[in-house]
């Protein structure tokens, strides 16, 4: 209710000033909001995460040290059982060091192996067996010997050298944290002081027999400490940045050395156990490994503590990861680590005294009595043995001394002691500042984690400098990168527009003013590309903007006017050598610029729309940001709108960017590739940026991919982007990586594409057959293959989501797909041809992987003859047919089909796919329900079918639950299960068949009122056959008049400098292979001025470089001033600031041309009344937006609407003010805004409110592009862009070839589907008797039921082989739904929130529109 009284209250503010206030509102315009159960998850999972990381180090340091005390020489246990306790421990040594050889040996292997540096892999050998010696030593043989309470607490001396060395450099920013380490030193040594008194009272008391040599053993843990406490020493000098270049070094062939050092460090352990319990002790006899029945109790207590310490110490050590990668380092993290120890003791003591109760001995009077029971208790079965044990290894402190008890404290304040300098050595922990997704090698040292002392291992191994996530108090934030949405647009509707221009508005509102920091620190330009922009107007001759121009114009001002309330205000149009530029300043002064593509000038279709841009941001834009004094200083006067209205910038916003990217390298240069009708929030580009700024090898991330629409086949869709995402593109990239960004979404590094061999390989024109498939059906997939091949990783992240339009139609479907898969399939072999090559420069594609790609391929080849199986099982299944025959019957239809769509034209094939799309659709619906009521009779759905159906129901439900938020999308599995013969039999036969078409398939009409002027002054249109060819024939007055101008050798007069022919004028204009006709223009010039351009047309003739030159230079003159010096067109080096310093006086334009004036006249609409009243109030509030000037800008608002109302008084609402009564509107309301302000002694005021009237009383401006950027554009067209131009002979060979390679396609496939089926079908004719595999059919309730399943061995494999795939890729989705759950948390601790403003800080964000206050007050309203 409360947002319709809102909404109304806007509403009739606008209908006051126009009598048309009504306004669209697209969905999603709305600020965006923290929703609070976003913020309650956060805090559960950071909760859950911190609980996970406190149990299992408990449970992890519990268990080792249970094992230490049950195999202790002082324990009750039996030898065996002491033997077979020590051996567990020795695993639980082993077990880290054998997880992180297979990590370390998997990624050597199939990742990257690089040549290790002997000396330093040495040294590093040399540490690790040192510190393996100390941990095997302390674990093995000094805790043995130890009571429980002193184990706990001397691990805490593993920290010393970590302390020394923070002393030793002085790693603190403040000097006073130096005290820390010295606290920590102190109190370390302190802690081993009080523990040798303890030792000597119990020695001297004679407490449980105590001997002399514990003083021994308290002597070797000692030095054992300092041994391990060596492991942590990168930690230190890596803060240092001594070393860098060594420990630079090392972390290239990092994965080699833990090989190696693993292996050592196993080595070393079973040599120490071998050493002291072998040859020392002699406590090892083989016999007793010969485990018995009556064993059973020694065999589960043992095994059962190793999985516990083993498992446990691995969770901590992840769940440690995640806390900090979740923005959790203080409460999930560091506060339960640094617990870890407290709470075991507590834990201890609980259970001490609560379980001691059950002990016999318990009524003893004191503990002396109590500890001298336990012997007799050790022989009675009942009693438990971990419990006996640690009661029995706490009667050897001092508490069971008979003469002195006091000296226990001794060792409890050894205990707070040893765990006091573990803290204060790592305080540092508490205060690191992280990344969203933080890298786990830039949160810790190294990848191995030491189980045995879990808690100190993470603390300690934590860096104590986050490299890239630095605190903001040393004003050392991470890198900022520059993002260029760039939006491809090919006959978008009105709709579509809407979504990405709201898109491109809410990313604009969430990054604000660019003159801020960003918590994001990025910037970002907005750039649209609309392919065939201009049409010619067959009246006039004229050439102007088509109808989808318009649209895109009146959506900008839509968008514009509800997220400002107001009209756009700096507008420029610009006349360029490939058609025109449109540059709009965002509200919040980012930039959109709209660039209007010229097919008679420029390429058009979407690969060279990306070269266009990609050149354009990364070659063009980078060169002048690498050459300073190329970045035009804007001192043109006529231009002065667009300097920031509060005065605090004078550099244009347009050329902001350009000057902060000096400062910005490549790789943090960032495409974010955009169709012209998707829908996104600014979470999914963060995310996307988020992997970019992490991962260096990164080349490309793509976000999830909603298809949007209604319809059957929308439905399918949404189904089969679900799967497809769910499970394909996260296997691949768990297991390697992404095969293809989809360039509906899609950021791309900047670097990246610049990489040898992928930006200039994609200017490539196809000339071959096969590279008109590779390389124009899929560009996005050919683009991604080339940044594979070239070492680059491709990503996928499944929160970053985005909405596009799908193909409602099945003829649109179709084509679509027409052209996705053969290139799919194209590209995907040509990875694979180059696998060993790639596999060699690409860490994140192995061997293996390559296998799975074959393995995946090969399944989509045998898709069609599976299908076919499949549907040969459904006939047998519903009608009872024999299975050979049900073969034949399932065969004719494909075969059918093929023979249609050799013969038949592609919308009949269409139309008869769609037919027995629907028949099949019948099938498959009887097939289903045949299935699931064969298992209702046979009482079992352990058939292969039924087994096969409901493992897939059960996978496809569990992997939905898992997206919570597209959990909707399981209703559309139905859809796509009965759609399954037309999407992977039909399609496939029509993809293969019309492989020889190249052109797009979709949106290929015009519309609009281009379409109504094509059919102006046709004389002749006619339809004819030749034999089997179609051929078109139409001649309209104009083509009549050239003709007649041609043979009489006259000269047509053209306005526009590159006039269109009929044919591109025409709907059929899809494909670079059909014929298109260049103008040759001869442009004359005078002396003193330019003279009209004459135009000689001529057909089937390439036009020589000379004609194209002078065609761009003369359109480029067109809308370039006079400015009174002579151009050097060689030099490019030249400063052209000094040319743009003049005045309006000055400067003599030349006409522009006709499609400008028209595109001029939408924008001078806000120079109406009604709009002039709204953008002025919305300016002057903009200006004056702190809140301690709000009085004076309501007074100001109120004033200055009067004095519009009063020199407006005559003016309709709708009339647009010509310029003289402009200028003098500016005048009085100057006036009128100073006289105010000197009344509130505001005078400081004056300048920007003066600025805000200019702004809003400024006309759209036709501007000219310097000429620097001419030349770019002009040597761009010439060598990558130019229209391409096929002779007659080049087209039929170009034909001959693809049907040639459609052939050979066709009969490939053919081939192996029918090898497929032939082989099934003679297994079913042999009989199942001869040849199958016999399965025991068993009931639901597990019973056997005697009979047998006889299943051919081809299917049983080719089922087997399905669902181990789709078993992998389950595992990989669950893997990457962990991670994405973890970036998701880190992202909503960061979210920007968006507040109404309340402080006085003059430089702040705006972030909502002020008229969402109230009503305001104005003249009208007196």
């Amino acid at each position: 209710m409360e947002e319709l009284k809102f909404r109304g209250k806007k509403r009739e503010g606008r209908h006051r000033d126009t009598w048309d206030p009504f306004q669209l509102n697209p969905i999603g315009a709305e600020k965006e909001q923290k929703r609070r159960c976003f913020q309650l998850a956060q805090y559960l999972v950071a909760l859950i995460v911190g609980l996970a990381v406190l149990a299992s180090a408990i449970i992890a340091k519990g268990s080792l040290l249970v094992l230490s005390t049950l195999s202790s020489p002082s324990s009750m246990r039996s030898p065996k059982e002491k033997q077979f306790y020590m051996l567990m421990l020795v695993f639980c040594l082993v077990c880290p060091n054998f997880l992180v050889f297979i990590k370390s040996l998997w990624r050597c292997a199939f990742k990257s192996f690089v040549q290790p540096n002997m000396k330093i892999m040495s040294f590093i050998c040399a540490i690790e067996c040192l510190v393996s010696l100390g941990t095997s030593i302390l674990v093995l043989i000094v805790m043995p010997k130890l009571d429980v309470l002193t184990n706990l607490f001397c691990s805490g001396g593993v920290c010393i050298i970590s302390a020394i060395l923070q002393i030793v450099f002085r790693l603190q920013r403040e000097p006073w944290k130096i005290m820390f380490p010295i606290c920590s030193l102190t109190l370390t040594v302190a802690g081993y002081c009080l523990l040798g008194i303890d030792y000597y009272v119990r020695v001297t008391s004679y407490v449980d027999r105590q001997s002399d040599d514990c003083f021994v053993y308290i002597a070797i843990g000692l030095f054992s400490s300092l041994l391990i406490s060596l492991c942590w020493w990168e930690n230190p000098l890596q803060a240092t940045n001594r070393m860098r270049d060594t420990l630079t070094e090392l972390d290239g062939f990092r994965d080699f050395v833990f090989v190696i050092s693993s292996i050592l460090r196993i080595i070393v352990i079973g040599g120490v156990y071998l050493l002291n319990h072998v040859l020392i002790e002699k406590t090892v006899i083989l016999s007793n490994f010969k485990l018995q029945n009556d064993d059973w109790e020694l065999l589960q207590i043992g095994l059962v503590l190793f999985f516990l310490q083993a498992f446990c110490s691995a969770a901590c050590h992840w769940f440690g990861v995640v806390a900090c990668k979740i923005h959790a380092v203080r409460m999930s993290f560091a506060l339960p680590v640094c617990c870890t120890g407290p709470a075991v003791l507590v834990l201890g003591l609980v259970l001490f005294i609560t379980q001691a109760q059950k002990l016999d001995g318990a009524e003893q009077g004191s503990i002396t009595a109590f500890c001298e029971s336990l012997v007799v208790l050790s022989q009675k079965n009942t009693t438990p043995v971990v419990l006996l044990e640690i009661t029995r290894s706490i009667c050897r402190t001092s508490l069971n001394s008979y003469y002195l008890q006091w000296p226990f404290s001794m060792l409890a304040l050894e205990g707070v002691c040893m765990w006091s300098g573990f803290v204060t050595c790592t305080y540092y922990v508490w205060k690191i500042k992280v990344q969203r997704i933080e890298r786990t090698s830039q949160l810790f040292v190294r990848r191995l984690y030491e189980s045995a002392f879990i808690d100190l291992s993470l603390l300690l191994n934590t860096k104590m400098k986050v490299p890239r996530a630095r605190n903001q108090e040393s004003h050392d934030d991470i890198q900022s990168c520059v993002i260029y949405l760039c939006a491809t647009m090919w006959h978008e509707t009105y709709d579509e527009m809407l979504k990405i221009l709201t898109s491109m508005f809410r990313l604009d509102r969430y990054r604000g003013d660019p003159k801020e920091e960003h918590k994001d620190c990025f910037d970002f330009e907005c750039h649209i590309y609309v392919d065939d922009a201009f049409m010619t107007e067959k009246e006039t001759g004229k050439r102007l903007v088509n109808s989808y121009v318009n649209d895109l114009t009146h959506v900008v001002i839509e968008v514009y006017r509800v997220f400002t309330n107001k009209e756009p205000d700096d507008v420029s149009i610009i006349e360029t050598p490939y058609g025109g530029r449109l540059m709009f300043v965002l509200p919040e002064g980012n930039m959109l610029y709209i660039h209007l593509k010229d097919k008679s000038l420029i390429r058009n279709k979407k690969r060279w729309s990306q070269i266009m841009y990609l050149y354009y941001l990364l070659g063009w834009k980078g060169y002048i940001s690498k050459n300073p004094q190329k970045i035009t200083r804007q001192n043109n006067p006529c231009r002065a709108s667009l300097v920031s209205m509060d005065g605090e910038i004078f550099l244009l916003p347009q050329y902001d960017n350009d000057n902060k990217r000096k400062f910005i390298s490549d790789d943090n240069t960032y495409i974010l590739a955009l169709d012209g009708d998707t829908d996104f929030q600014p979470k999914a580009v963060i995310l996307l940026v988020d992997r970019l700024r992490m991962y260096y090898n990164v080349g490309a991330a793509c976000g999830r991919i909603h298809p949007t629409g209604m319809g059957p086949m929308v439905w399918y869709q949404k189904f089969e982007y679900a799967v497809g995402h769910w499970l394909q593109k996260t296997a691949e990239h768990v297991f390697g990586s992404v095969l293809c960004s989809p360039g509906c979404f899609s950021l791309f590094r900047g670097s990246a594409l610049m990489d040898d061999n992928v930006l200039k390989r994609y200017t490539t024109t196809a000339t071959r057959a096969s590279e008109y498939v590779q390389y124009d059906q899929g560009e996005d997939r050919w683009l991604c293959t080339l940044l594979l091949q070239q070492g680059w990783r491709v990503e996928y992240n499944a929160a970053s989501d985005a909405y596009t339009n799908s193909p409602q139609e099945f003829k649109e479907f179709y084509n679509q797909r027409r052209r996705w898969g053969p290139s799919t399939l194209a590209n995907t072999l040509d990875l694979l041809h180059s696998g060993s090559e790639t596999v060699k420069r690409n860490t994140s594609i192995s061997r293996l992987y390559i296998f799975y790609q074959m393995f995946t391929v090969g399944s989509s080849i045998l898709g069609p003859a599976s299908v076919t199986l499949m549907v040969a099982g459904a006939f047998q299944f519903v009608f009872q047919m024999a299975g050979t025959l049900s073969i034949i019957v399932a065969s004719i239809p494909p075969v059918l089909y093929i023979i249609v769509c050799f013969v038949a034209k592609p919308n009949n094939q269409i139309t008869i796919a769609a037919i027995m799309s629907i028949l099949y659709a019948f099938l498959m619906t009887a097939s289903l329900f045949s299935i699931i009521g064969d298992m209702v009779i046979q009482g079992t759905f352990l058939t292969p079918t039924g087994l096969f159906l409901v493992s897939m129901t059960i996978m496809y439900m569990v992997t939905a639950i898992l997206h919570p938020e597209e959990f909707g999308m399981i209703i559309y599995g139905l859809m796509y299960f009965i759609c399954i013969p037309s999407g992977y039999l039909l399609l496939t036969i029509y993809s293969l068949v019309n492989m020889h078409i190249v052109s797009w398939g979709t949106r290929e009409s015009n519309k609009g009122g281009e379409e109504v002027k094509k059919k102006n002054n046709i004389l002749c249109d006619r339809n004819c056959k030749l034999c089997c060819w179609d051929l078109k024939l139409q001649i309209s007055q104009e083509t009549e008049n050239l003709m007649v101008q041609q043979i009489t050798g006259q000269a047509i007069k053209q306005a526009t400098p590159a006039p269109v022919t009929h044919q591109e004028t025409t709907e059929q204009e899809a494909s670079n292979l059909q014929p298109q006709t260049k103008q040759d223009t001869a442009a004359e010039e005078a002396d003193n001025g330019a003279k009209q351009p004459t135009v000689d047309t001529q057909k089937g003739k390439e036009s020589d470089t000379t004609s194209i030159d002078s065609i761009e230079k003369k359109s480029i003159s067109r809308s370039t001033p006079d400015t009174n010096y002579e151009e050097d067109e060689e030099d490019d080096d030249d400063d052209y600031d000094s040319n743009l310093i003049g005045s309006l006086e000055n400067i003599e334009e030349l006409p522009p041309s006709d499609w400008v004036n028209p595109v001029k006249e939408e924008f001078l609409k806000k120079l109406t009344y009604a709009n002039l009243k709204r953008n002025l109030q919305e300016q002057i509030r903009y200006t004056l937006r702190n809140k301690n000037q709000e009085d004076v800008c309501e007074e100001l608002v109120l004033m200055l609407t009067d004095t519009l109302h009063g020199e407006l008084q005559g003016v309709g609402p709708e009339d647009i003010l010509p310029e003289s009564h402009l200028e003098e509107l500016q005048h009085a309301l100057t006036e009128q805004a100073r006289r105010t302000l000197k009344t509130s002694r505001m005078e400081r005021l004056e300048k920007r409110v003066k600025r805000a009237i200019e702004k809003t009383l400024t006309a759209p401006q036709v501007q000219k592009l310097d000429e620097g950027e001419q030349d770019f554009w002009n040597k761009l067209l010439e060598r990558y862009l130019k229209p391409i131009v096929d002779t007659k002979a080049h087209l039929e060979e170009v034909t001959r070839e693809l049907k040639s390679l459609r052939n050979k396609a066709v009969f490939l496939y053919f081939i192996i589907n029918v090898l497929w089926v032939v082989a099934t079908f003679f297994l079913q004719a042999i009989g199942s008797d001869v040849i199958s595999i016999k399965i025991p059919k068993y009931y639901p309730n597990g019973s056997e039921s005697g009979d047998f399943l006889k299943v051919e061995p081809l299917s049983l494999m080719f089922l087997l082989s399905f669902a181990i795939l789709l078993l992998i890729q389950f595992i990989a989705m669950l893997y990457h739904r962990i991670y994405t759950l973890i970036h998701v948390v880190s992202y909503r601790s960061t979210e920007k929130d968006y507040k109404q403003r309340d402080d006085d800080d003059d430089g702040g964000l705006t972030l909502e529109n002020h008229t969402a206050n109230g009503l305001f007050i104005t003249s009208d309203d007196l």
